[in-house]
């Protein structure tokens, strides 16, 4: 799994989570594939959608996902923990700010649609080759004008 109980010590400590999921691992584990799924989510491409044959960056997300240890790229290391903090906290907000714990969820949130838009280049991420299902014939920009306006009735 990309991440575990163990990782998110960068986030929340053992006694909080102990606490809140009552010493249950499947609860966590629940709450950390949650995080992985919703962070793939918002890198996979939708092929079907034009929208993405628009020029953008197209990452390899299976690699992405299944790297371990050190291997992994911390910073969506950091923010599918963020996320897996978040779903544990549903539970219950026990010895941490609610407000605080919703924050880091937007902004790791923000993070991950900003690199799917492309407005953010994560270079170190391994990404698709472009082939004829992911090449399109679409061009980054489009142009052209409006239809004419007619008073005519």
């Amino acid at each position: 799994m990309f991440i575990e109980k163990a990782d998110l010590g960068s986030v929340l400590y053992d006694y909080q989570i102990d606490q809140i999921t009552d010493g249950n691992d499947d609860l966590v584990a629940q709450a950390c594939n949650a995080a992985i799924e919703e962070a793939k989510s918002y890198l996979t491409p939708n092929v079907e959608d034009k929208k993405w044959l628009d020029g953008r960056l197209l990452y390899d997300v299976e690699t992405i996902f299944s790297q371990t240890g050190n291997d992994r790229h911390s910073l969506i290391v950091q923010h599918c923990c963020t996320m897996a903090k978040w779903y544990v906290a549903e539970l219950c907000n026990a010895d941490f700010i609610y407000e605080k714990a919703k924050e880091r969820y937007d902004r790791a949130v923000d993070w991950f649609t900003k690199v799917a838009k492309g407005t953010i280049n994560v270079s170190s991420l391994p990404q698709l080759t472009r082939d004829e299902t992911t090449a399109g014939d679409k061009q980054p920009f489009q142009f052209g004008s409006r239809a004419k306006f007619n008073h005519d009735y």
